[in-house]
């Protein structure tokens, strides 16, 4: 990659998200201390504005990862177009309690059940609803009726609404004003101003190069980027990196203004047409339609950075060593227990539980959960393409292994369990370190067909295997229950798609993708944190 040339580790200007570069621009201070004053003082209603491209979303993402999961309980809806049953059975969801009620005195009466356990237990619940601005009238109203939950002295639900500058006039429409009165906490996130923008550049460029500082932007550019951007995170990664790979094409150092202008002049050409036309000042209002990533801000961990060091301090790069011996002072079981419940929650299902006297076992407590484990074998990539919550397997210093729980992967990172180090996200090289291979992913066999040994069962299987390769468009003979050539070469053709071994056996990866694609199954992926941080 271009970027390697100057000696960076990774991109510093990256058109993807990445919460591992922390940044706290003075806006994004303050908006910080208002949500988490108004969470922690149970203020009730919250609502966080901004116009698109400010950081709204990552902000509110960071600050629900930073809350103590013993004291908080907290959940993120992003859907704007839900209908009102919609947003109830979704926050059922989202909380981990039954949402497939269609009734929705029965959905309430469940919330509200759960409000007042946690109440009892000392525990604060977060909702966040992101893209609010889109929300109907009727599913806003359903909003305030679910803050109607409470007890004689206290809110059981926080609930904060975050959107573009749109929000504000409709919660100004009259018949929201119930829930517009309700509002007690609001803050407008603004763009960066210039010394912001020229300590944000410079910010990810440290970052990205263990402190050095292998390339830098003249003082024209930065002001040339910050004209053009408004201050706006999204525009200034999308412009720096452009100007990167010029200065890499040139064979330069340090980006001149002529080399800001000439990437801002391409960046242009990216936006949609009618809106190149409107003044910058306008600019910040248009830019939705924008095909640049996202800017990696971030937010402190534990508490916010003193503002003369926002700029400076960045999480410190994992150590090996380190790491490794976290996981080996970890006791086996204790460390099995851990993991395997961090994906049985990706499935939404109950936690296992160690049976007193015996050492518990991977497939044990798989089976305890109705679910079976099959070992893979490849890198990151590999398990990508399978999408399924994994366990890898890594070896610690002085024999043995632990394992630690792949929950989600994007291009730059992946999310674990338990903390690794104190991280729940490493970047792939920081995973490199201490992952050489091998991983257990667990699956859930929806129609048995793996687990049919008599005859007449074993037809009933092959019938369901050939109905699903027909959803797939792999089969399209008669679903008569023999495993035919045809069935055969069926199942060879869906392997040969996913990229797996070809040889039209029944494998424990073969079914699990063949689950995954022929639909009506709803298994969880590594992917969905990732498509879900795709906006800021």
């Amino acid at each position: 990659m271009y970027w390697e040339s100057f000696g960076f580790k990774e991109a510093p200007f990256a058109l993807t998200p990445n919460p591992s570069f922390l940044f706290l621009s003075s806006p994004h201070q303050e908006a910080f201390a208002h949500l988490l004053f108004a969470i922690e003082s149970r203020a009730g209603f919250i609502e966080l504005s901004g116009e698109v491209g400010t950081g709204k979303t990552t902000m509110v993402r960071t600050l629900l990862n930073q809350l103590d999961p013993e004291t908080y309980r907290t959940a993120l809806i992003f859907n704007p177009t839900l209908s009102p049953l919609g947003l109830l059975q979704e926050v059922n969801s989202e909380f981990g309690l039954n949402c497939d009620s269609c009734d929705m005195r029965e959905l309430h009466t469940t919330l509200n059940a759960y409000l007042l356990e946690e109440n009892r237990a000392g525990r604060t619940v977060v909702l966040v609803i992101d893209e609010a601005q889109n929300l109907s009238v009727e599913v806003l109203e359903q909003v305030r009726l679910i803050s109607n939950l409470e007890t004689d002295s206290d809110k059981l639900i926080q609930i904060v609404l975050v959107g573009q500058p749109e929000l504000n006039a409709l919660l100004s429409r009259e018949e929201l004003r119930q829930l517009d009165q309700r509002i007690t906490v609001r803050y407008h996130l603004r763009p960066m101003g210039f010394d912001d923008t020229c300590a944000y550049v410079r910010h990810r460029i440290r970052f990205a190069a263990d402190g050095q500082e292998p390339l830098t932007f003249s003082l024209g550019a930065l002001r040339r980027i910050f004209k053009f951007s408004g201050g706006l995170p999204r525009l200034i990664n999308g412009v720096c990196d452009r100007a990167l790979l010029l200065a890499y094409t040139k064979e330069r150092k340090e980006v001149s203004t002529e080399m800001a202008a000439l990437a801002i002049a391409d960046l242009r050409k990216s936006l949609p047409r009618r809106r190149r036309a409107l003044p910058m000042k306008a600019l910040s209002a248009g830019v939705a339609l924008c095909i640049l990533a996202v800017a990696g801000f971030s937010v402190l961990s534990g508490s916010l950075l003193p503002k003369e060091h926002a700029t400076l301090e960045t999480p410190p790069a994992l150590s090996r060593e380190a790491a490794l011996a976290g996981l080996a002072a970890a006791p086996e079981q204790q460390n099995l227990l851990a993991s395997m419940n961090a994906v049985l929650a990706a499935w939404q299902a109950p936690a296992a539980q160690a049976t007193p006297g015996q050492p518990a076992t991977l497939r044990g407590l798989a089976r305890q959960r109705g679910m079976t484990a099959t070992k893979v074998s490849g890198n990151l990539d590999a398990l990508a393409r399978l999408d399924a919550p994994a366990l890898l397997h890594v070896a610690v210093p002085g024999g043995g292994e632990r394992l630690v729980a792949l929950l989600s992967i994007d291009r730059d990172s992946v999310g674990v369990a338990p903390a690794i180090a104190g991280k729940n996200r490493l970047t792939r090289a920081e995973l490199a370190q201490i992952w050489s291979g091998g991983a257990t992913v667990l699956w859930k066999d929806f129609q048995g067909i793996s687990s049919r040994g008599k005859a007449a069962d074993k037809a009933a299987g092959v019938k369901l295997l050939q109905e699903l390769l027909k959803q797939v468009g792999c089969y399209d003979g008669a679903v008569n229950g023999v495993f035919s050539v045809q069935t055969q070469g069926g199942v060879a053709e869906f392997q040969r798609r996913e990229q797996l071994t070809a040889d039209g056996k029944l494998g424990g990866q073969t079914l699990m993708m063949l689950y995954r694609r022929a639909g009506g199954f709803f298994p969880p992926g590594l992917q969905t944190l990732t498509h879900n941080q795709g906006r800021i």
